[in-house]
């Protein structure tokens, strides 16, 4: 059975909310990096081919879609909550923080929010949606734009900066590459000190 990826956006549209942000974020679970979230707003109406939860699409696929969502949308704004932060306030606060950044970024203001399985500190009516990207066009796009923009940093700026961590390969998510990097060459001021306490302890195991 097909999903309706408009369903949520159509009870909107029903209650007469005309902008209505996606929200989603990626890379809670990396050991590395910022947590990034986007908000988009699409028009009214408006079917994109192709639009799924970011983590079911090629990494090929996703560029081509994040070029027509950034192309096609009202509104789009990303949000990035560093490593220290992460620590300081715990990965959860964290990933509504970015979220909301995201929304408070947005170049229209949103009339209504929908946001994977989360809530956002803003005064704005909003529903949170387990499995929100698959099932809603809107987050799955801002799941797109976060992970785009995501990857493109791993790949990017991030890699430049810390060469040996195999940060464009893995994203910083804990392979066992990854974790090897940690142990072999000790953290960088961008690892999320909170995350690496079994890995720093474990280390005779990982040789």
């Amino acid at each position: 059975m097909d999903i309706d990826m408009l369903f949520y956006e159509k009870e909107g549209w029903e209650q007469s909310y005309c902008r209505i942000a996606g929200v989603d974020e990626v890379g809670r679970g990396c050991l590395f990096g910022d947590v990034v979230a986007a908000a988009v707003i699409l028009p009214e109406g408006l079917i994109i081919e192709g639009v799924d939860d970011s983590k079911k699409l090629t990494a090929k696929k996703r560029e081509a879609l994040y070029d027509l969502i950034m192309e096609q949308a009202l509104a789009v704004s990303v949000g990035h909550v560093d490593s220290s932060m992460i620590d300081e306030i715990n990965i959860k606060q964290a990933s509504r923080l970015a979220m909301k950044k995201a929304v408070e970024g947005l170049g229209i203001l949103p009339d209504y929010m929908l946001i994977d399985a989360e809530k956002i500190d803003l005064p704005l009516p909003q529903r949170a949606i387990i499995k929100g990207d698959a099932n809603s066009q809107s987050i799955a796009a801002a799941s797109i734009v976060a992970k785009v923009t995501r990857d493109r940093l791993c790949e990017g700026s991030w890699e430049d900066l810390y060469p040996d961590y195999g940060i464009a390969i893995h994203k910083g998510y804990a392979t066992k590459l990854h974790r090897e990097r940690i142990v072999t060459l000790g953290p960088t001021p961008m690892h999320r000190r909170s995350f690496l306490g079994r890995i720093l302890v474990e280390q005779p195991a990982l040789f």
